[in-house]
């Protein structure tokens, strides 16, 4: 009789635990728990919100710092950053302005851009003829062996390298000297002070003369010549002249007979409207 009220209260017991799922059942088995993993798995992104979040510092190095001492120094250095690029945008604008003046007097005059600055950088006081002044006084000049023309606001005095030079060379004949002295005496006369463009020019055909690789070093030699003659033998000035060298680029006339070629070999003095100031170029020393 015990025995069987043993098992029925053992029996009774074993249903009340699986019916109420108690935890203290003794016939349970333990349950593992593992963590819970929030990573995705590979191949698939991670939600943005769990990302790190990151912050980037647009302040200057300088300004991330409480330290006085060094917030003054990096602002100093700015100051001093600040007034060097105002200085390099002011010293800028007047290059400009001081190009833009030059371009404007060379397209004014027909004086090359390169010689107007050498003008303007070498006498700021100039004056200026009119071209009806500059006309009206050519008629004034008296040279022989030189044919004067007006050309815009210049005047040119065209005179023929065969009556100047040997043949082929830059050495001057005895009556180019002449030439170059009634020239000089002339021009100083006439036009004193006035500025003067030197231009050597050739024809189309090729040289005789081995010394000159081209024309233009031929005409390039020619006028150096002259104005050495200038600056050495007359009364002419060193800051009143330049040069230059056109080789056979500007005919007067076709090159297609022998005359025009005669004449397209030519050195021209070319008289400016420009006056330079008295005393702004001293004379050369005599050689």
């Amino acid at each position: 009789m015990r025995v069987v009220e043993t098992a029925r209260f053992v029996f009774a017991a074993m249903l009340v635990a699986v019916v109420a799922g108690c935890a203290s059942n003794p016939f349970a088995k333990p349950v593992s728990t593992a963590p819970v993993s929030l990573m995705p798995p590979p191949g698939v992104a991670a939600p943005a919100h769990t990302l790190p979040q990151q912050t980037v510092s647009l302040t200057p190095s300088y300004a991330q710092t409480t330290d006085p001492k060094q917030l003054e120094v990096g602002l100093a250095r700015s100051r001093q950053e600040a007034e060097l690029m105002q200085d390099e945008i002011a010293a800028l604008r007047e290059q400009l302005a001081s190009t833009s003046s030059q371009l404007a007097r060379a397209r004014s005059t027909g004086m090359p851009a390169n010689a107007a600055a050498q003008t303007a950088a070498a006498s700021p006081a100039v004056t200026r003829m009119s071209p009806a002044e500059m006309e009206a006084m050519m008629t004034q000049l008296s040279v022989s062996g030189a044919e004067p023309r007006i050309d815009g606001s210049v005047v040119r005095l065209e005179i023929p390298a065969d009556r100047l030079f040997e043949s082929d060379s830059a050495n001057l004949l005895p009556g180019g000297a002449a030439i170059l002295t009634q020239i000089s005496t002339e021009v100083e006369r006439v036009y004193p002070g006035h500025f003067l463009g030197i231009e050597g020019h050739t024809d189309t055909e090729p040289l005789r003369n081995a010394s000159w690789g081209s024309p233009h070093q031929l005409s390039a030699a020619r006028a150096s010549a002259v104005f050495d003659f200038f600056t050495s033998r007359t009364a002419l000035k060193q800051g009143q002249l330049f040069l230059v060298a056109h080789g056979p680029n500007h005919p007067v006339v076709s090159n297609a007979t022998a005359a025009g070629r005669a004449r397209n070999r030519r050195v021209e003095i070319v008289i400016y409207p420009e006056q330079a100031a008295p005393g702004d170029h001293p004379a050369a020393a005599p050689r």
